[in-house]
């Protein structure tokens, strides 16, 4: 069985998809994990969250195959492994008030491209490799798991990747919209707990509201009067009031989360 490890350093909490001999293919016991990881994070101090393998080969190559036999034996059974499972552990990432960043290495497929995909921030490796190529196993990408794939990237980019089912580098993936820079492996980790370190020296109520806002404007409908006037909430903040005077004084502001 795999697992999933948390390491916290300072406000930054590491996140590893682990399952030793199946290049961290995620079984439904991780899914859980994953899940109960976020819900607890969400009302903690931490500032951001990073999410990447265990080990240096792999990302994670999609769900456990070995197990769909069971888990997904009959059509109640598939729904209570997609919606509660997994697509509610994807859910409690891309609703995650804390921001994220998937640091990918290796294979990076099926369950795992979506795992990343959930991730506000995605630094890859160029032996990253990604793709679902679950049509040559004879079963669709559940709706409520490709929602956060169509909400990264345009419906044609994700056809493209499902119909075909083909595997592609970091460097496509990077032009296709899946990525958001792309390094040398050497770099993947330590780019990721830098971008973590420069996510976390910012105010951490305004990292919640940014991300707040970016999912509120995503729906196509114009903002209300309270709306607009809890987008200034900011101001009765002493992180607010710390900026500013750190500002004046040329000095590094100290945030609190207050």
């Amino acid at each position: 069985m795999g697992k999933i490890i948390e390491a916290r350093q300072a406000q930054t909490l590491t996140v590893r998809l682990s399952h030793p001999g199946k290049l961290n293919a995620i079984d439904a016991g991780m899914w859980i994990a994953l899940r109960e990881c976020f819900e607890r994070a969400a009302d903690s101090d931490v500032r951001c969250i990073i999410l990447r393998g265990d080990g240096d080969d792999a990302f994670a190559a999609g769900g456990d195959i070995e197990e769909f036999r069971t888990v997904r034996a009959t059509v109640d059974d598939a729904l209570h492994y997609h919606d509660t499972l997994v697509a509610s552990a994807l859910e409690a990432i891309r609703h995650s008030p804390i921001p994220t960043v998937a640091a990918i290495r290796g294979p990076c497929v099926g369950g795992g491209l979506e795992i990343a995909g959930c991730c506000d921030i995605r630094i890859a490796g160029e032996s990253a490799r990604f793709g679902a190529p679950i049509n040559r196993l004879g079963f669709s990408m559940y709706p409520g798991e490709m929602a956060g794939l169509l909400a990264l990237v345009r419906q044609a980019v994700v056809l493209e990747i499902l119909l075909e089912g083909r595997i592609f580098d970091a460097h496509e993936a990077m032009a296709k919209g899946l990525l958001t820079r792309v390094v040398t492996d050497e770099r993947v980790f330590a780019e990721a707990d830098e971008t973590a370190a420069r996510i976390g020296a910012g105010a951490p109520l305004v990292a919640r509201w940014h991300k707040q806002w970016v999912h509120r404007l995503s729906h196509d409908r114009p903002l209300s009067e309270a709306e607009k006037r809890t987008a200034f909430a900011f101001l009765d903040t002493a992180d607010y009031a710390e900026g500013m005077q750190a500002f004046r004084d040329k000095r590094p502001p100290r945030f609190n989360g207050r």
